[in-house]
């Protein structure tokens, strides 16, 4: 075996995880963790990065350095953690921290007209640093390959899902609940059919802005805010008709798309009936919003959150078994991973939504959930140094399989 060191941060951007796993080329076993949170001020920079405004590019190259500085914080401390030198670890996969995803050439510029506007993806957390501040080979750089061959960049999980987490009779999906939430199905190992996912909408970003606007909490722990109120049908329904979701896949998508000023707009849009109503942007959490309390949209948050992930696993496993032969799978597994695997009221309604399927969590599977999206990234770098593929066009829309990552050499 040959230890990595995978290195997530997602679009909630709480922090880095960095995770110590074993890996071959027939497993992959996660040994420790270390999480790290970002300093406030680079944390309000990254923030900012993610819209567009002055002094963009200075700004970007500078919090490109202090990422990756976190990120060998968080490293380094693992290594002390376990009792580890830096010879220990053949290379780290770093994911970076996103900024902006536009695979769909979905963005305006003043210097180029729309025939020449491009799809990108920005992640930063320099690797040259962090191999110079680790001493330890880095492969970075994930996503671009992808999105060079015509895919989405995204998400890139399912590879690694298929390799470490498949089945050899049983049909299981996995849904990684971050910022963003996005599913993969894995058929049977025994089939060898190649895995399907997609993001299938917000995880828990919208829920988290939600709260920080109005109990200046970074996540609703648990979902008890958003247990105390009432989902409200009818914002439910008019979210739901979003473009988005009616999109086929492949499909990924970001905070760039939804966000606060998403949910504003479905609030103003909603509600334009009803006159009288407090605007949308009030920060009273005892004010009504559009007649609604704000544990109200909250909840409702939560249960578009829900019902997107369980209406995307339910197309995506027909569609599988359509493919299979129309095959019948009985007692599918839904494994959770994400921080929305520890929201409980989250939890409880996909279980309602999902009475078909047995709704678990990838404790069950011997990892803990914060740290399945780390462990991915450390198998990417591992898939990379052995000539895998790490890619899945079928997932992320890629005219063809690849070898993921570019090495970043510690000497």
């Amino acid at each position: 075996m040959a230890k990595y060191i995978g290195l997530m941060s997602g679009t909630s951007m709480d922090g880095v995880d960095a995770v110590l796993c074993d890996i071959t080329r027939d497993s992959c076993n996660t040994l420790a963790a270390y999480s790290l949170p970002y300093p406030k001020e680079l944390l309000v920079a990254l923030n900012a990065l993610c819209v567009e405004g002055a002094n963009e590019l200075n700004t970007l190259a500078v919090a490109d350095r202090l990422v990756a500085e976190v990120f060998a914080d968080a490293v380094n401390s693992l290594l002390k953690q376990e009792n580890l030198s830096p010879f220990d670890i053949t290379a780290i996969g770093s994911h970076g921290q996103t900024v902006r995803h536009h695979p769909n050439c979905d963005v305006l510029s003043v210097s180029f007209g729309k025939d020449n506007i491009r799809g990108f993806t920005c992640q930063i957390g320099d690797a040259n640093t962090l191999a110079v501040l680790t001493d330890i080979d880095v492969v970075a750089d994930f996503r671009k390959k992808d999105i060079a061959l015509g895919g989405q960049g995204a998400p890139l999980v399912p590879a690694y899902h298929n390799a470490v987490f498949s089945h050899p009779s049983k049909y299981r999906v996995l849904v990684n609940i971050g910022g963003i939430a996005n599913i993969t199905v894995l058929s049977p190992s025994k089939l060898q059919h190649s895995p399907m996912g997609f993001d299938t909408g917000p995880g828990n970003t919208l829920m988290d802005n939600w709260i920080r606007l109005h109990l200046n909490k970074t996540y609703d722990s648990n979902g008890e805010w958003a247990s105390t109120g009432t989902v409200n049908e009818e914002l439910l329904t008019h979210m739901l008709k979003d473009k988005y979701f009616a999109l086929p896949f492949p499909k990924s998508t970001g905070r760039e798309y939804f966000n606060i000023d998403w949910l504003s707009n479905y609030l103003s849009s909603s509600f334009a009936a009803h006159p009288g109503k407090e605007d949308a942007s009030s920060e009273n959490e005892n004010s009504k919003e559009n007649g609604l309390q704000p544990c109200d949209i909250q909840a409702t948050l939560l249960a578009l959150t829900a019902h997107t992930i369980s209406d995307g696993i339910q197309h995506a496993i027909k569609e599988t078994l359509s493919k299979n032969g129309n095959a019948v799978a009985e007692g599918i597994e839904v494994i959770a991973c994400g921080g929305g695997a520890f929201n409980r009221e989250l939890m409880d309604h996909l279980t309602i939504a999902l009475p078909n399927y047995k709704v678990l969590t990838s404790h069950t599977l011997g990892i803990h959930p914060q740290h399945v999206e780390g462990a991915a990234f450390a198998w990417l770098a591992f898939a990379n140094l052995n000539n895998i593929k790490g890619n899945v066009p079928q997932v992320t829309g890629a005219s063809r399989a690849a070898v993921l990552g570019a090495l970043y050499k510690k000497e």
